[in-house]
């Protein structure tokens, strides 16, 4: 396994172009959620995020963890102004906690990390919660693009039928 820090990329470059951040947020949730079921809460957060990382690497995604986001304010440079604990494909951070409770600053964390990083929507995952739905939470900035990737494809079927 690597060391938090490291970046990691691996495969998928070429499918995941195809993939927009509602279906990659729905891939990230779902794998999260299964290993939610299957080890439930308690563990660190480094265990989850090697874990989770690993299993996004299998599915072919490209995955950065611990990413130093490097950004400007002020004519001042800040090279390592944050680190996301996963990057996926280039477009959606996950922040993830292992902890009884999430608190509000949490949310507004990754918020401004969407916005330093001029990105839509970022997944929170919250493996300490007692149910996977009450520590998993999307925060969006600025992101319109709602509808379902599958109700896109059916109804651009559908156009092709007729």
């Amino acid at each position: 396994m690597s060391d938090a820090g490291e970046l990691m990329s691996q495969g998928g470059e070429e499918s995941e172009d195809a993939r927009n951040v509602e279906e990659l947020s729905a891939i990230v949730v779902d794998a999260a959620y299964r290993l939610h079921r299957d080890l439930g809460p308690g563990l660190l957060e480094s265990v989850y995020e090697t874990i989770l990382c690993r299993i996004l690497l299998d599915k072919g995604l490209k995955v950065e963890r611990q990413k130093v986001i490097e950004f400007e304010y002020g004519g001042m440079r800040f090279d390592d102004g944050f680190r996301v604990d996963l990057l996926v494909a280039d477009r959606l951070p996950v922040e993830l906690k292992s902890v009884e409770n999430l608190a509000p600053v949490h949310g507004k964390q990754l918020l401004t990390y969407l916005r330093l990083l001029h990105l839509p929507l970022g997944l929170l995952i919250n493996f300490g919660a007692a149910t996977f739905k009450e520590g998993c939470k999307r925060i969006v900035n600025n992101h319109r693009d709602f509808e379902s990737s599958r109700l896109r494809l059916r109804a651009t079927e559908a156009d092709g039928d007729n």
